[in-house]
């Protein structure tokens, strides 16, 4: 069994004559040690693990004891001990954080989103930042890790529940909760006998059902409307159907100039590291049209002529789009959004009977881990080419809509 302990050791002094206190850990019959920045002048002012005949002995017995049971503590946090040589356990202790019940959810929280941030994914650090907030106003305030528990989190939820938002809205704030209190504990900022979420899972998102028919979809890339408008959320809404769902950020992030064959990686997925999520195929006639339509020559990059924030550009095309199908009398046309083009994709796909596999590589959502990409994205790229092309077929000749009863993907 492991035992910590403070301690000098009388054959080492320091050049200017000193003798640093140590944290000595015993285990399998050997000891090392972890140098603290305290020490006195001889071996004669240590005695039994105190300090004794310092003007300020009583402070430094405190801030050393303060200190031994940190690392005391750290050793309880360590599951198999006995996995461990004295020297491995040594650095491992040493290298672990000190375990404190004042940090708060909120500094944990601002310093994720400021990873996300420098990682370029301030989207998703500002729905973090929301979520916060939702949370600093359910406990009136900040919180310490420490006193966040089981019906603290069960309160919360109902807290969500109670003012009215969507399942799907009320499970991204707790899953946003979780992931704060699990990077804690992987920080190791805080440790828990019964983790907070332990009695909570998550339920079923709210169905959204954007996807439109393929009817729906060549009524729209037939249309030809009198505002421009309209006209521009036609493009749009065909390119990404043509792209295989590319979303829009996506759309204008891509130098389009000599490209044929087009690779790129989502914005949403870039900066996760799981694994690498580039998606490569053909751009096919139909998209080409359609990008040399608003291809800046100097850039290679789309430029559809408006020149405000993406946030803005996106709700644009957005009304633009709605708009549209309204004009043309779609079913339902107030779902009709841009995200729909991506939606009906996978839905006509999957009833023309291609693969999951392959409208998830199309869309940048498939998953694969241990594999040479670069063989990877060519066998895939067959796949998606075949699938992208023969759903812009089917357009010509539905035979994808499924019966009104059928349940969506």
């Amino acid at each position: 069994m492991a035992t910590i302990k403070l301690a000098i050791l009388r054959h080492t002094v320091a050049k200017d004559g000193t003798y640093k206190i140590r944290i000595a850990i015993g285990h399998r019959s050997e000891t090392h040690y972890i140098v603290t920045k305290y020490k006195v002048n001889s071996p004669s002012e240590f005695v039994d693990g105190v300090v004794v005949r310092l003007p300020n002995a009583h402070q430094m017995n405190i801030e050393l004891r303060k200190l031994l049971n940190d690392y005391e503590d750290r050793l309880d946090r360590v599951p198999s001990p006995e996995d461990y040589t004295c020297k491995e356990l040594r650095d491992l202790l040493k290298g672990m954080k000190p375990h404190t019940s004042v940090t708060t959810f909120e500094q944990v929280s601002l310093k994720y989103q400021k990873e996300l941030t420098e990682d370029g994914r301030g989207s998703y650090a500002k729905m973090l930042a929301n979520c916060m907030r939702l949370f600093h106003d359910f406990n009136n305030g900040d919180v310490f890790l420490s006193e966040i528990r089981p019906d603290t989190i069960s309160q919360f939820e109902r807290y969500l529940h109670r003012s009215g938002v969507s399942q799907s809205y009320c499970n991204m704030n707790m899953s946003m909760v979780r992931t704060i209190i699990n990077r804690a504990i992987r920080a190791q900022l805080i440790t828990y006998e019964v983790h907070p979420f332990i009695y909570w899972t998550r339920p079923a998102d709210d169905i959204r059902e954007l996807d439109i028919s393929v009817e729906d979809v060549r009524l729209i890339r037939d249309s030809e409307p009198h505002l421009k408008k309209q006209r521009l959320g036609r493009d749009i809404f065909m390119l990404s159907y043509y792209l295989g769902g590319m979303n829009l950020i996506d759309l204008l992030s891509v130098n389009f100039k000599g490209v044929k064959v087009l690779e790129y990686t989502r914005y949403k997925s870039r900066n996760m590291k799981r694994s690498d999520k580039r998606i490569s195929f053909t751009i096919q006639p139909e998209a080409r049209a359609l990008i040399d339509k608003y291809m800046n020559r100097n850039t290679g990059r789309l430029d559809f002529g408006y020149k405000f924030q993406y946030k803005n550009f996106l709700s644009y095309v957005t009304r633009s789009i709605k708009s549209l199908a309204e004009e043309l009398e779609i079913d339902d046309a107030q779902k009709v959004c841009f995200y729909s083009a991506r939606k009906s994709f996978v839905q006509h796909g999957f009833d023309l009977g291609i693969s999951l596999e392959t409208l998830e590589y199309c869309i940048g959502q498939s998953m694969k881990a241990n594999r040479p990409i670069f063989n990877y994205l060519k066998i895939m790229r067959k796949h998606a080419d075949a699938a992208i092309r023969q759903i812009i077929d089917n357009l010509s000749a539905p035979t994808t809509t499924p019966p009104e009863d059928e349940t969506s993907v």
